[in-house]
């Protein structure tokens, strides 16, 4: 305690001189100076990098301590070897690009915490280092014009480390949000990730889980490859429409997984599946995207209880075997309920005429939902039998979707807006007409 106060009280005394990078205070001898379990609280100023901490410490910037690393033979700002170790309330400037972060850990159960991160490469990356908590950070590219995303550096990168915590952090304008490589038993929630190539990359990982997160104008949402037993729930991933390849949930060799509560909405396609087997996809909301969902050699998975609502093309699926789909909900299906269940008694299936017509020969996607297509499509039976069909298709949709409410509001104070105005426009034009008479 008496370390702390006396560390207090001089860095303070220096950091009114701590404006430019000549006149920073180097963070290295603080650093030094301190025992094993000591809390350091930096006071207002910037300090440089680059920092080794080898001992287990607490450092807390209290939001106003600047730590900038420009020094060109460092490709770290801070590098964290020693477990324990806890790194709060620090803003960094990274300014060096390539492979370089702005923080890399070594170490097992590090917290990260509320930290403001603006890099030139990586933000956050953890190497081997287990039981990490990273909450509530802030990681930005530094963005100079004209720069592509294959360029920059992931937000948070975890290679070989295991049981990690990483929740309401918000990332932007890097290459991929939150990365997790053969990293199993990390948690992924309530996190905000914005203009991003894959918003969630997740690759050869089991027993994680990625939850409640929201991804906006990214490649893709959510990217889940080469896994099993992931949970995929109660995500928000919107407006991935700006590349020929953009999707809300792209699942890519993906095993006895739960992909369960998410909202999927105006993306180029909601949810793709590839090679993809033993997995639960159950009320999920679809609505508004060019395809809704698109299976590709896709077997074995259960799919029930989804709703997809306005997309332009709901379904698509090619050699994609013994699914199970039973009571979702399509807005466009005209189904038959004879016996009042709220289930059609005609079944749903999946014509894959136009993906295999588009497959072989791109340019009839020109005639994409003209009267011709249609006809051709109606009139294509060939192994109808081995289609992707939904056998029990709801007649409504089901008050068991999250979202329902959300959307049904949105549309009915949209449709009173739409109503009142042209009421107006009549009492409007009918008061005119008798001013004129």
């Amino acid at each position: 305690m008496l370390f702390s106060l006396l560390l207090i009280i001089t860095t303070y005394s220096g950091s009114a001189y701590a404006n430019t990078t000549s006149e920073a205070i180097p963070l290295q001898p603080i650093i030094d100076a301190a025992q094993i379990g000591d809390s350091i609280t930096l006071a207002p100023g910037t300090y440089l990098g680059p920092v080794y901490i080898n001992k287990r410490l607490t450092i807390s910037g209290e939001g106003r301590a600047t730590l900038l690393n420009s020094s060109p033979d460092a490709e770290v700002a801070v590098m964290i070897q020693a477990d324990g170790v806890k790194l709060q309330g620090l803003n960094i400037q990274q300014d060096n690009g390539g492979e370089a972060a702005a923080i890399r850990v070594e170490a097992d159960q590090v917290t990260l915490k509320d930290l403001v991160i603006h890099t030139f490469g990586f933000g956050i990356m953890l190497r081997e280092a287990d039981s990490g908590v990273i909450v509530n950070n802030k990681i930005r590219w530094f963005i100079p014009k004209g720069a592509t995303s294959r360029k920059r550096g992931n937000g948070i990168d975890l290679y070989n480390s295991h049981g990690s915590d990483i929740r309401e952090n918000e990332i932007s304008y890097l290459r991929d949000g939150i990365y997790l490589e053969k990293s199993r038993n990390t948690k992924v929630d309530h996190n905000r990730l914005f203009h991003l190539r894959y918003g969630v990359h997740c690759m050869y990982i089991n027993g994680s889980s990625v939850t409640n997160n929201i991804g906006e104008y990214n490649i893709t949402g959510a990217m889940v490859m080469g896994v099993s037993d992931v949970m995929v729930s109660g995500n928000s991933f919107r407006k991935q429409n700006q590349n020929v390849h953009s999707q809300g949930i792209l699942l890519f060799d993906v095993r006895t997984s739960q992909i369960v509560n998410n909202v999927v909405e105006g993306n180029r396609v909601g949810i793709y599946m590839q090679q993809s087997s033993d997995n639960t996809l159950q009320n999920n909301m679809v609505l508004r995207n060019y395809i809704g969902i698109q299976f590709e050699g896709s077997e074995g998975n259960r799919f029930q209880k989804n709703a997809f609502i306005a997309n332009v093309i709901e379904a698509e699926a090619t050699d994609s075997k013994n699914n199970k789909m039973t009571r979702n909900f399509w807005d466009s299906f005209e189904g038959l309920d004879v016996s009042g269940d709220g289930v059609s008694d005609l079944p749903y299936a999946i014509n894959p005429f136009y993906q295999q017509l588009v497959t072989e020969n791109a340019a009839y996607q020109l005639f994409f939902q003209s009267p011709g297509m249609t006809f051709l499509s109606d009139l294509y039976t060939n192994d109808k039998e081995q289609w992707s069909t939904d056998s029990e298709p709801l007649m409504q949709l089901d008050s068991v979707h999250a979202n329902v409410g959300q959307v049904s509001e949105g549309q009915g104070s949209v449709m009173v807006v739409g109503w009142l105005l042209l009421f107006f426009a009549v009492i409007t034009i009918l008061y005119m007409g008798v001013l004129r008479l």
